[in-house]
Order: structure tokens, then C-alpha cells, then sequence
């Protein structure tokens, strides 16, 4: 009988798929233990908008119908967020698969998809998945920028005629890195008109540095610019999937014609429009972010521990060793962190900020596992 693997394409037969968290019912399985702290998957500890499960319980007896294949509430209740029109709007299943969109919309087999070094795993998975070439270009040594930080000009400085999409994170995961206004804004003004940028934005809401840039007030200004946002972050809906690119009109036209039907569905769309509005549940859940921030970077200082200055709702901190039995010590104490040395950090591990119980949890646990 033939192998399968023979009939896939050359590209996929390479793959090494993406990695997420492990789940909490994976490891009480796994383990039989309960009372699990997961930090592992940069979810909002507090959950979603009240606002949203209402619209969550509101729509489950229209379930039997298909969802509004062109999201009109949803896209409406954007527009008016954001000051855009919905027709500058691509919905997705999550913003991983605009992110994928973009990539199957304007990626040719062998033409280059650039990114930084220790960038979403993602990006060079969409590339190879779909026959690009993904270039990962070194990310700043802490010597002229940012340690572990994008590099734009090394990252312009690969741009070539092969070239036709970039990806770059703002802020970065899993680094917790940004791009100040300024640097992203160079690196737009050079790119070719013929080569598209996207920039990530996941974890845009958590931010609060005054140099950090919204790209969507640019896009008038590059025709070539996609920007994605999430759901599954500071709304609380990851188990949802719900995500969106916002580009030129002519842009989100060609991504609309290659994303499925229906690829967004009712519930997830309603949630969505409806936590938009609840501007209550964001402040509190970005203030919880940043008084737990502040614990776990003292925390760190206090026990020695390096970590890398994060504007996400994550952070990432070297362990001085091989991470990957600190990892499963603290799977043992019912702790799930990310272990990172898939995007080439080893002897790191990132770490969501929780609540104030969940982030003493964590660091109790952490404590016994390095004997501190």
C-alpha cells in the first residue's frame, strides 16, 4: 500500500506542526491531579465580558442556522470601534487564519515570506506550508536595539525582488518586544509597494508605552499594510476563535475571495460585537495585567532570574539551564507554563500573568522546582 506521506505535497512532508499549550484536561488526565494553574497560552485570566456570554446565551437557539457568511454585525460594530468601514474588514477563525489569508492570497510557491528570529510560530509554518521560502532574519543582540527584539533594518535589508510578504509582531510573542513608532514607521516607508506588510497586532490593547504605534492610523497611507487583531487576548474569547485583518479595501476584497464560508461562526461573532463594548471588562483586565506584570518582574529580580521587559500579558525569563525539566517539574506541581525552545530560547519559559492567586501559585511552585 502506499505511505500518505508520498501523496502530500513536498513542503508539508517537512512540516513540524505548531505546538500550543498543553490543556488543563490533558494533564489532569495525564497526571489524575486537579486545581490546575494554567499559564501557558496568554489567555485573559479573568475570562470573557460579561456583556458576551449574555450574547452568547441569547443566540444558542439559532444554532441550527448558518452564521452571517459576511459578518455584517460584527464588521459594523468594528468600523465604529476603530473608525473604519467594514469593507476594510476580513474576519477570521481566530487572526491566525488571516494571518494564514494573507499568505495564500499573495504568496506564490518559492517566492520569500520574511520575519524576525524568535518571532509567532506561525509565520514560518504558514510559509512552508503553503511553498514560500521563510527567511528569519537575528533579532537585536542588545547592543543596538532591543535585546531579542525585531531588527527592522537587518529586516529591510533582506527585502528583494523574491520578496512579496513580511510578518512582524507588535508587540512580540514570545518575547514581550515592541517596535516604537518610529522604527515601524521607516521600515513602511522603504518597503516596496509590491511586498505586503503584516503587522500582528494580538496583544495591541495590553500596551500603554506612549511610543508605541496603532498601525491602522497608516493605512491610507500604505496601500501594501494588513493589520490583525484577536479576539482570544484581552476580550477573553480564545476558546471561540475570532480574529480580524484590517487593510485597503481592494486588499480585504482578494482575502475575502480565498477565506471559506462561514468561517466565523454565530456565537463567536456575537461575542465579539459585544465585547467590543464593554470597555469596563478591558480596563479591569489591563489593570490586572499590569499590577500582575509588576509582581512577576520583581519576583524574577528578586530570585535572579533574568527576563526580558514584555508589553504583552506574558512574560519570558531565562532559567539558567535547560528549561525543559524546570517545565516538567512544574507540570508535576500543577503548573503549565510554555516551554520555548521551539523559537529558539532553550533555557527560557514563558509565563501568562494570571491573577494574584494564580500568580503566586506559580511562583511557590517555581520556588520548590529550582530548590530557591
Amino acid at each position: 500500500m502506499i505511505n500518505p506521506e508520498q501523496l502530500a505535497a513536498s513542503a508539508v512532508r517537512k512540516l513540524t506542526p505548531y505546538q500550543p499549550g498543553k490543556p488543563i484536561t490533558e494533564l489532569e488526565r495525564e497526571l489524575g491531579i486537579s486545581n490546575i494553574v494554567k499559564l501557558a497560552s496568554n489567555e485573559n485570566p479573568l475570562g470573557p465580558s460579561p456583556k458576551a456570554l449574555e450574547a452568547i446565551q441569547s443566540g444558542l437557539g439559532a444554532l441550527h442556522l448558518y452564521p452571517d457568511g459576511g459578518g455584517f454585525d460584527l464588521k459594523a460594530a468594528l468600523a465604529g470601534k476603530l473608525g473604519i468601514e467594514p469593507g476594510q474588514i476580513t474576519l477570521g477563525n481566530g487572526s491566525s487564519e488571516v494571518l494564514e489569508l494573507a499568505v495564500r492570497t499573495f504568496v506564490e510557491p518559492g517566492q520569500k515570506v520574511i520575519f524576525s528570529e524568535y518571532c509567532f510560530a506561525i509565520y514560518p509554518i504558514l510559509a512552508q506550508a503553503n511553498g514560500a521560502k521563510g527567511v528569519a532574519v537575528s533579532a537585536h543582540d542588545g547592543t543596538k536595539g532591543p535585546h531579542y527584539g525585531h531588527d527592522v533594518k537587518a529586516m529591510a535589508e533582506k527585502v528583494d525582488s523574491q520578496t512579496r510578504l513580511v510578518f512582524i509582531a507588535n508587540p512580540n510573542n514570545p518575547t514581550g518586544t515592541y517596535l516604537k513608532k518610529q522604527e515601524l514607521l521607516w521600515f513602511l516607508q522603504g518597503v516596496p509597494e509590491d511586498v505586503i506588510v503584516v503587522v500582528d497586532e494580538a496583544y495591541c490593547e495590553y500596551v500603554s508605552v506612549p511610543d508605541y504605534p496603532n498601525a491602522l492610523e497608516w493605512l491610507v497611507d500604505f496601500p501594501n499594510l494588513i493589520v490583525t487583531r484577536t479576539f482570544s487576548k484581552v476580550y477573553g474569547l480564545a476558546g471561540l476563535r475570532a480574529g480580524y485583518a484590517v487593510s485597503s479595501p481592494e486588499i480585504a476584497d482578494l482575502m475575502n475571495r480565498v477565506r471559506p464560508p462561514f468561517n466565523v461562526n454565530s456565537l463567536a461573532m456575537a461575542a465579539a460585537a459585544a465585547a467590543l463594548s464593554d470597555r469596563e471588562h478591558i480596563e479591569r483586565s489591563v489593570r490586572l495585567n499590569n499590577e500582575g506584570m509588576q509582581i512577576l518582574c520583581d519576583a524574577f529580580s528578586v530570585r535572579g532570574l533574568p527576563f526580558i521587559p514584555s508589553v504583552g500579558n506574558f512574560i519570558t525569563f531565562d532559567v539558567g539551564r535547560n528549561a525543559l525539566p524546570v517545565y516538567q517539574a512544574l507540570l508535576l506541581q500543577g503548573v503549565i507554563v510554555r516551554p520555548i525552545a521551539n523559537y529558539g530560547l532553550p533555557d527560557h519559559l514563558r509565563v501568562t500573568v494570571g491573577t494574584d492567586i494564580e500568580n503566586r501559585l506559580f511562583l511557590e511552585a517555581l520556588d520548590r522546582v529550582l530548590g530557591l
